[in-house]
């Protein structure tokens, strides 16, 4: 059973652990969580029993279980890439291929365009940056929309510019985020409080297929010791064998070996059971092998529909998904889930007994050994 708590105990479970991921959903809830830098501070104590703080976060109290059912309506069977109606290779069609520059294909920016022409969303939040620090953005055109197109890679309080969007009384926001990030939406949209003023301003959610991102603070030295800052234009990370992420600036570009990347992981990646971000109406990531197009992922009704109408409307490419590409992708999410819950596991936080602790996360035990079991 779900524990929902406060301020304290997300501090004590979350921040001094170091399971934290910035992914700023207890930021703008009230005044006693802030971000900075690539790190969440709590700068005064709360005297709440249970808030939204840690009902909200997804380093605490994960019930994969409750989520999936009450947001997809379907229970979380441990399945590598979730419930989900179709996959295809996607890239940014005709009429808006050339206006902005897009890591890999660019379904993500065509799908916002699309989705913010037609008025389905009056906004998206995205992660944009300053330097290398990822900042929270809330993008009203298409112009806003590119800008925001290349991958971070660095964990970002993405989530902190939804709490505000829900604030100004707004509504129909897109959401972009991560696995974790979106995990924290999934959350707040059922409403865990049971709130009286509870709206929800999501209508559509994108997650980007994602195995791990950085600490800020950590990366900032690693690069800066390579090059000036604010010459990076972008980043990438290459499939398998590259062992490499690749950085992009102004002077050209260089790799930096992906082991010297994982020292700057926060501890939280190693428990995000969830690659593809499954809580979420469209999944994009890039095309192992072909850089040019995305991993598309359509999870829902709004997903397809809007889809659909950008196929139509010559916002989106399709074309089959190879059943090479479809196999590694399968094996690569079926890994982290297992990786994950063998962490959680060893470190005490999957399944805790309620009586003598909390968990980060929640699943049913036939569904763990049922992901153990995956090769």
């Amino acid at each position: 059973m779900t524990q929902i708590k406060g301020s304290r105990e997300l501090q004590e479970d979350v921040l001094k652990k170091g399971l934290c991921i910035d992914c700023g959903a207890c930021v703008g809830l009230c005044p006693y969580f802030k971000s900075y830098r690539g790190t969440i501070g709590m700068i005064a104590t709360c005297a709440l029993a249970a808030g939204r703080c840690h009902a909200h976060c997804p380093k605490t109290e994960v019930d994969l279980g409750e989520i999936t059912t009450g947001l997809m309506g379907k229970a979380y069977d441990g399945a590598p890439l979730g419930h989900y109606l179709s996959i295809a290779k996607a890239r940014a069609g005709e009429n808006i291929r050339g206006k902005g520059r897009f890591q890999n294909g660019g379904a993500v920016s065509a799908l916002l365009a699309l989705a913010l022409k037609t008025g389905m969303i009056k906004a998206a939040a995205l992660t944009g940056r300053e330097g290398l620090v990822p900042t929270p953005v809330l993008a009203t055109s298409e112009e806003d929309v590119f800008a925001c197109a290349t991958s971070k890679y660095t964990a970002a309080p993405t989530i902190a510019s939804v709490n505000e969007y829900g604030r100004s009384g707004q509504d129909k926001l897109a959401v972009v985020g991560t696995p974790c990030q979106i995990t924290a939406v999934a959350q707040a949209k059922l409403d865990p409080l049971k709130r009286e003023d509870f709206r929800d301003p999501v209508v559509l959610t994108i997650g980007l297929l994602c195995t791990w991102a950085v600490d800020t603070r950590k990366f900032i030295p690693l690069i800066s010791g390579r090059t000036e800052i604010g010459k990076v234009i972008s980043m990438d990370v290459p499939p398998p064998p590259a062992a490499v992420m690749e950085i992009h600036t102004t002077d050209g570009s260089f790799s930096i070996p992906i082991e010297e990347i994982r020292n700057t992981v926060p501890e939280g990646c190693a428990i995000c059971p969830d690659m593809t971000a499954e809580l979420t109406d469209i999944s994009v990531g890039a095309m192992e092998g072909d850089y040019t197009w995305n991993t598309l992922i359509v999870r829902t009704a709004t997903g397809a529909a809007l889809v659909q109408q950008a196929v139509s409307q010559g916002y989106l490419e399709l074309i089959d998904m190879p059943a090479e590409n479809l196999a590694n992708l399968k094996q690569g999410a079926a890994g982290k889930k297992k990786r994950a819950i063998i962490k959680a596991r060893e470190g005490g936080l999957l399944n805790t007994d309620p009586a003598t602790g909390r968990a980060a996360l929640r699943i049913e035990e036939r569904v763990v050994e049922r992901i153990l079991a995956q090769s």
